[in-house]
């Protein structure tokens, strides 16, 4: 999805009348939620009514691993690097969350419950801090 967004994100935003600045605001306002989610310990976004089934994993793992925030950060990135290099961060980037998804379970045994509240805040407050940072950069550029 990543590279995918890389090469034709812009097209596809301009085709449907988004420009780059209003995308990062509202992937700002998905982040921001999700921040107050992994802070506070609430749900703001809903498990779906029908239980889990493998339509209902995409959409949730998608915003979570490539979401608005990521694709807003490639789109800003083709403006200062190569592609060659964008891609090179995308593929180490895919490694570390697939060890990190796969080791998971090892990782949560080795650091307990109470570890794992403590990271999930700690990665909240990084993650409002980027949503907060997102957003401020990017409204200013509406208004000018």
């Amino acid at each position: 999805v990543m590279i995918v967004f890389l090469f034709v994100g812009e097209s596809i935003l301009s085709l449907i009348g988004i420009n780059t600045n209003e995308f990062a605001v509202a992937g700002s306002l998905v982040l921001l939620f999700l921040a107050l989610e992994m802070i506070l310990g609430i749900t703001i976004f809903k498990d779906s009514a029908y239980g889990v089934s493998s339509a209902t994993v995409f959409p949730l793992a998608f915003p979570l691993l490539a979401g608005p925030g990521t694709l807003t950060t490639l789109l800003s990135l083709r403006a200062e690097y190569e592609i060659e290099i964008i891609i090179a961060a995308i593929v180490a980037n895919m490694m570390l969350v697939y060890v990190v998804l796969k080791t998971s379970s090892k990782i949560q045994k080795m650091i307990g419950k109470n570890g794992i509240e403590v990271i999930r805040k700690v990665f909240g407050v990084i993650l409002l801090a980027i949503a907060v940072k997102l957003f401020t950069s990017n409204i200013q550029e509406l208004f000018n």
